[in-house]
């Protein structure tokens, strides 16, 4: 009988580790990742081709919103996760072996825990488990349950030993309900061990027990399912009693120093109080630590202590790796310091926020025909589109702790409707332009139309050239077809010389032009044009040009 599709059949390899090996559960993980590997794992890439920059606007608004949820850039705080969680799981398998059966005494010790309701385990006292806890508290859009799902995604759902006859669960990743409760959260476990294992099982079977009884019940199927690590996500939602929350706090110590399985509590700051709740009750044995993400610094000027020359901040490799995916005709290729500033500031370093702003300011970029990214048009996007998250970021800005766990919990539910109402807007702007140039509806023409002119051939002619080069060359690929049609405006007769008329252009339209015209840099200023003007150096001093050659 074939294994379910999330299931693999177990391959046992030397872990390179003496304490690990022997031991099946940990011989039949992936091999512990080294940095450059560990970095291709987590990356997330998006496919960027510089020749979709001149697509139609409205399939622009698709390869941009895919940044949403494919861009990832790994960062030394996502690496230093994944090697607690990578340890945390091997160590929690030395104590649960099925080849010398220190795995058969804790099925044991868990059914009969489970059979008396008792998960206080005083009962079993004497038991070295080598599990050990953490949590990870960071703000809303900080990436911690984005990260935390791409390095849990490095390991098979399911493993199955047939020389045991074992089912073996690496991971289970569960969420605290809204409502806050412990019966719901003990369901959401049950569900989701349904879930991995693809049945219908355990949750129906459990469905009238109390929340103890769940509770033990979690326990004894931890153990006899092999569960390698539980994630609890979210677990700021968990709004019991304060007896509620101390009896929870000992099921995770139970589950750790009894049961053997490690625990991942995920959290916002307003999760706080439920651990120092666990050590106020003098449980710092329970191995409890903390990672407390906060968003990136804004440095500058590092030098590298071993080459003495200046590298990267994290905030300037990751806003450099990001600004890359640019789909925008008139698009800046580096990223001004500028620019950068005003992106952090506006961000506070929150990833998720950075990556929003960045999707959103383009999407404005194209809907208004400016087609690039400026600090103005970033502020604008901000003022605009990121109200829900205002309170946040400015609590942030001023680093007011209280304020921060207030509104840590803020997000942005209304982008992918914005997106939308963007895209809808772009595209009626995107027909009303094809109106007239439209090549018969052949789409190649009007991309290489939309290419031509990006690169100034914008030619009274143009389209009676393209309709030539097609008619003449209808099989060449758009690169040999911008060739010729280059050629041919090149070669065009100059009968008189004429002077150059002078295009009119509304200063409701200025901020279309190029980025180096004066007209463009005046529908970009804040405050004093001339200010911005001497800032910039772009004014000719006189009166110092004149002491110089006097």
């Amino acid at each position: 009988m074939p294994l379910p599709r999330n299931y693999v059949e177990a391959i046992y390899n030397d872990p390179k580790v003496r304490r690990y090996r022997g031991n099946p559960l940990i011989e039949a993980l992936p091999p512990v990742l080294q940095t450059k590997a560990l970095r291709n794992q987590l990356i997330g890439e998006v496919h960027f081709d510089p020749a979709d920059c001149f697509k139609d606007s409205h399939l622009r608004v698709h390869e941009i919103s895919s940044l949403l949820d494919g861009f990832f850039q790994p960062l030394a705080m996502h690496r230093q996760l994944e090697e607690r969680i990578s340890l945390m799981i091997r160590a929690g398998y030395v104590g649960r072996n099925p080849a010398d059966g220190s795995l058969n005494k804790k099925m044991q010790e868990g059914y009969l825990r489970a059979m008396e309701g008792d998960n206080t385990g005083d009962r079993f006292s004497q038991s070295n488990s080598t599990a050990r806890c953490i949590s990870l508290i960071g703000c809303s859009g900080s990436g911690k349950s984005t990260t935390v799902n791409r390095i849990l995604a490095t390991y098979p759902a399911v493993i199955y030993h047939p020389n045991y006859n074992f089912l073996q669960i690496p991971y289970l990743r569960i969420e605290c309900p809204s409502d806050g409760s412990l019966k719901s959260l003990c369901f959401n476990f049950f569900r989701e061990v349904d879930r991995t294992l693809q049945q219908n099982t355990y949750q129906s079977k459990y469905a009238h027990c109390g929340p103890s009884e769940l509770l033990s019940l979690m326990g004894a199927l931890s153990t006899q399912l092999a569960v390698g690590v539980l994630v609890i996500d979210e677990v700021q939602r968990l709004k019991p009693k304060r007896e509620r929350k101390i009896e929870m706090l000992e099921f995770f110590v139970e589950l750790v120093n009894s049961v053997g399985v490690p625990v991942v509590l995920i959290g916002t700051p307003k999760a706080r109080p439920i651990f120092e709740l666990e050590l106020q009750a003098g449980r710092r044995a329970s191995g409890f630590g903390s990672l407390f993400w906060e968003p990136m610094e804004n440095k500058t000027g590092l030098i590298d202590p071993v080459t003495g020359k200046r590298r990267l901040s994290e905030w300037e490799a990751f806003t450099n790796k990001l600004w890359k995916y640019q789909w925008l005709k008139q698009r800046d290729e580096l990223l001004s310091d500028e620019l950068r500033e005003c992106w952090y500031d506006l961000s506070q370093g929150v990833l998720d926020i950075v990556v929003k702003l960045f999707v959103l300011a383009q999407l404005r970029a194209i809907a208004t025909g400016l087609e690039r990214i400026t600090p103005s048009l970033m502020r604008r996007v901000y003022d605009q589109e990121l109200i829900p998250v205002h309170p946040m970021l400015e609590a942030l800005r001023r680093d007011d702790v209280e304020k921060i766990i207030k509104y840590s919990d803020l997000i942005l539910p209304s982008v992918d409707k914005r997106i939308l109402e963007l895209n809808a807007q772009i595209a009626r702007e995107q027909e009303d332009k094809t109106k007239a140039v439209s090549f018969g509806n052949n789409e190649k023409a009007l991309r290489l139309y939309h290419m031509l002119v990006a690169v100034g051939c914008d030619s009274e002619l143009l389209p009676k050239l393209i309709e030539k080069v097609f008619e003449e060359h209808p099989a060449l690929e758009l690169k040999e077809l911008m060739k010729i049609v280059l050629t041919w405006s090149l070669e065009l007769p100059e009968d008189k010389p004429k002077k150059p008329s002078i295009k009119s252009i509304k200063e409701s339209e200025w901020h279309t032009l190029k980025s180096e015209d004066l007209r463009f840099k005046f529908s970009q200023k804040q405050g004093s044009f001339y200010q911005e003007l001497q800032l910039e150096e772009e004014l000719f001093d006189m009166e110092a040009r004149l002491k110089r050659v006097s």
